[in-house]
């Protein structure tokens, strides 16, 4: 397994709307468990294709956060929402391509995705809470979307002027 670099916004390749992935292969597998190691080493609880420069529909999470509890790497290719609550919830979101920038963003509380896990089997769940968050965070990586694309604009852009700065940075270390 390999970890990869994790692009910080704003890069173009972050708001492009990413390819269903066609079928699954070895190749694929081996790209989930590099996302998966990436993403426990950040630390985070979502990665999507995308944020490591890959324009696949594919994302992986896993929101167990308590101490000793059991690990649920979860693995989506072409992930879609197929029903979303009326319900709303607020969760202060944050993003590993925009590091140590935290807002909060209101979404459905609820939501029914459905994907092919890594055997390539159909699968279909409702998810609720920090679950529920992730996944709709993850699946608007896969359409070009951040979560900072919810704030008003001036916030937006501090962010944005933030992470320009931070990259400039990261480019003379």
């Amino acid at each position: 397994m390999t970890l990869r670099p994790i692009l910080i916004h704003p890069d173009p390749r972050l708001k492009k709307v990413a390819e269903a992935v066609p079928d699954l292969s070895d190749e694929l597998r081996a790209l989930a468990d590099d996302m998966l190691e990436t993403m426990y080493d950040a630390p985070g609880i979502g990665l999507a294709a995308p944020q490591i420069g890959v324009s696949q529909r594919l994302i992986v999470m896993d929101c167990i956060k308590e101490e000793g509890a059991e690990p649920r790497p979860t693995v989506m290719f072409n992930p879609r929402i197929l029903a979303s609550s009326d319900e709303m919830n607020v969760y202060e979101e944050g993003c590993l391509s925009i590091p140590e920038q935290y807002a909060d963003i209101e979404r459905p509380a609820e939501v029914t995705v459905e994907w092919l896990d890594r055997d390539g089997n159909l699968k279909e769940e409702t998810f609720d809470g920090l679950w529920a968050t992730c996944v709709q965070h993850e699946i608007d990586h896969l359409d070009g979307r951040l979560f900072i694309d919810y704030l008003k604009p001036l916030k937006r852009q501090l962010i944005t002027r933030k992470m320009q700065k931070l990259k400039k940075e990261r480019a003379r270390a």
